[in-house]
């Protein structure tokens, strides 16, 4: 069963202020600026979302108050290269702010894509170096724009540029990635749409392979998969009213951007042990705030390739429509993303997020032997996610909410290899098929966790375990203790993972104990990480240079969203997380920003190609005091009789 959300009317009014925009209120915002600035033809339209209330006005917010409706809109001028930032209230039909953004570049729009493309395509040059790789059918070949980065070269500076990549077909419906042209660069200045020039780097074999994944290529499917089925025959557990959704104790609201995708607003859990049905805070907003892909082949056909997945194109845009029983299994309830195309157009993604419920094994357990007695839980969590395709890359970014209050964030990784011809030796990179490398890369992805435990005020620990010293007090040898230090200032709060410690971090609010005298708190366990092999001068750190710790503490600041910038686009850097902590601000019992940087290594296997299996990477946000005591006790035993 499907319940696709539907469209509210023009004319209804949203219940809440963080309710993501309708397709008229889009409508109304683009219509708005045009009408007051004139805006021409020649204007795209990177951004149009929500433009979220100060965060005091959010907290104090209760129904029936009157509310504001704000748009956020991002603008190009093709004509003049100039950006342009814009407030307007649809309140009041009327702008509220209109300011020059200079020297930046928003993220690429996919029709930009499309333009970008044809460009090359058409461009003699092209064809003439297509032709002389003996390539006679351009309806074979594709073209992929790429960000160009920023190397601090001149000749590329203010120019909104994009570098392409370059791949042939076997077939028309064929594998292109598994064949690309190398030695063959188009450089397009998009706001224009002229190709500037073709590098030629002299012609390389293309790998012979088509390496098709497709169903229809395959001589034959496995025979021995019986059905399985996820029904609910009583329906969900969980209830949505617009973008507000409670499961079981769990309350929280979502809205998605072009940017971020999904985004959870007001985190809370109903704690039967505090005043009965008041939602304790958690999380006021939670959201992956960039992503950067950094490849490690020097070589000069891939040395750019530093991908901002976030910044440079925005995962909210190129979220896919799911599909029921492909991307979610069960009984699904859908969101739809109301976004635009660069013009301004509405463009809704329809199902772009998945709500469902599942079983996750053993929640807890124990058996008594002596007197034959067995206790034990299924768990069940919440899911809700998205799935974007980058490229050749799909991303899959899962929440998953606990019956305990644990929560998840999970990244599924999969598609296609990024990957060069073979012309000599593959030292940065795997050879999974004849003449084809697949390069060598990292993924690392930006968390921006703004707590709200119990309240604004917050502080953050860092927790260690040692070893006691052999002695007095341990003169077994065996002991050991947790030992928790005040991260006091943004710099003391730079901090890397280090698993040899068990090394975690927690969250508390120091002015609500439980009733065991005890801060109440949540605490972030790192999952798998890594830290940056690039070199701490190589431009991609200069522009990155959050990637280099896996925690930051910031005090709130509304503008502060995007650790490495708001425009990290062809951007030379020193923007976001390094900028903003460099004046040390005190972060102890403030309202703070947590952002969470974790890493997924991927040195590429033959397994990998030609499509590769899902790889899984994410952290954990589990409570510590928060309860005083196994907050899923209440949870009933199944219908199966296995338990009692």
């Amino acid at each position: 069963m499907t319940t696709p959300e539907l469209f509210r009317s023009p004319h209804s009014q949203p219940t809440h202020p963080l309710e993501p925009l309708t397709v008229a209120e889009v409508e109304a915002a683009v219509a708005i600026i045009r009408r007051e600035k004139n805006v021409s033809n020649q204007f795209r339209f990177p951004c149009v979302t929500l433009h979220e209330p100060p965060k005091a006005e959010v907290l104090s917010f209760q129904p029936g108050d009157a509310i504001d409706r704000q748009a956020f809109l991002i603008l190009l001028d093709n004509a003049t290269g100039n950006t342009y930032e814009a407030i307007v209230s649809l309140t009041r039909q009327q702008g509220v702010s209109w300011t020059h953004i200079p020297n930046v570049q928003p993220n690429i729009m996919p029709d930009e894509l499309v333009e970008c493309e044809a460009a090359v395509k058409a461009h003699p040059e092209f064809v003439k170096a297509i032709n002389k790789r003996g390539i006679t059918d351009l309806a074979l070949v594709v073209v992929d724009p790429w960000a160009i980065g920023n190397f601090g070269f001149e000749d590329e500076k203010g120019i909104r540029l994009s570098r392409c990549l370059c791949y042939l077909r076997a077939t028309p419906d064929g594998n292109f990635y598994a064949r690309p042209i190398d030695g063959l660069v188009p450089v397009v200045d998009l706001n224009t749409m002229q190709v500037l020039r073709i590098e030629d780097l002299g012609v390389v074999p293309i790998p012979p392979e088509p390496s098709e994944y497709g169903e229809k290529f395959a001589s034959e499917m496995r025979q021995d998969i019986k059905l399985l089925q996820i029904t609910q025959p009583q329906g969900t557990s969980f209830q949505v009213d617009g973008h507000h959704i409670r499961w079981q104790k769990w309350d929280l609201r979502v809205g998605f951007t072009p940017r971020e995708g999904l985004v959870l607003y007001q985190v809370g859990y109903e704690d039967q042990g505090q005043e009965q049905g008041k939602v304790r805070p958690i999380l006021y907003r939670a959201s992956m705030a960039e992503m950067v892909v950094p490849y490690g082949d020097p070589r000069v056909q891939h040395f750019r390739k530093n991908a901002f997945d976030l910044g440079e194109h925005g995962v909210g845009v190129l979220a896919n429509s799911l599909t029921l029983g492909c991307d979610c299994v069960g009984e699904i309830h859908y969101f739809d993303g109301v976004l635009t195309n660069s013009r301004g157009e509405v463009s809704v993604t329809e199902n772009a997020i998945c709500l469902h419920e599942e079983d996750y094994g053993m929640l807890w357990k124990h058996t008594d032997w002596r007197i034959d007695a067995v206790e034990v839980r299924r768990s069940r969590r919440l899911v809700l996610s998205f799935i974007a395709t980058v490229d050749n890359y799909e991303y899959g970014f899962f929440w998953y909410f606990y019956q305990d209050g644990t929560i998840q964030y999970e990244i599924k990784l999969t598609g296609i290899l990024l990957c060069g011809a073979l012309s000599d030796f593959p030292k940065f990179g795997t050879v999974v098929a004849p003449e084809l490398n697949a390069i060598n890369h990292q993924h690392f992805f930006g968390m921006r966790l703004d707590f709200d435990i119990d309240g604004v005020n917050n502080s953050v620990y860092e927790v260690n375990s040692e070893a006691e010293p052999m002695g007095e007090t341990n003169p077994y040898g065996n002991a050991f203790f947790a030992k928790s230090e005040l991260l006091e200032t943004e710099r003391s709060a730079q901090r890397i993972v280090n698993p040899l410690s068990a090394r975690y971090w927690k969250v508390v609010n120091p002015a609500v104990h439980n009733r065991l005298g005890q801060p109440v708190g949540y605490k972030i366990i790192p999952g798998e990480n890594v830290l940056p092999f690039a070199h701490p001068d190589s431009p991609i750190l200069n522009r990155a240079r959050f990637m280099t710790k896996h925690l930051w503490v910031t005090p709130y600041e509304a503008s502060e969203r995007y650790p490495a910038g708001d425009y990290p686009n062809q951007h030379p850097g020193g923007e976001g997380l390094p900028k903003w902590t460099a004046a040390d601000r005190p972060i102890a019992d403030r309202d703070v920003v947590v952002w969470y940087v974790f890493g997924h290594h991927h040195i590429p296997r033959p397994e990998d190609h030609p499509v590769m299996p899902t790889a899984y990477s994410g952290f954990m946000l589990k409570p510590v005091g928060f309860f005083t005591a196994n907050p899923a006790l209440d949870v009933p035993p199944s219908q199966q009789g296995c338990c009692s």
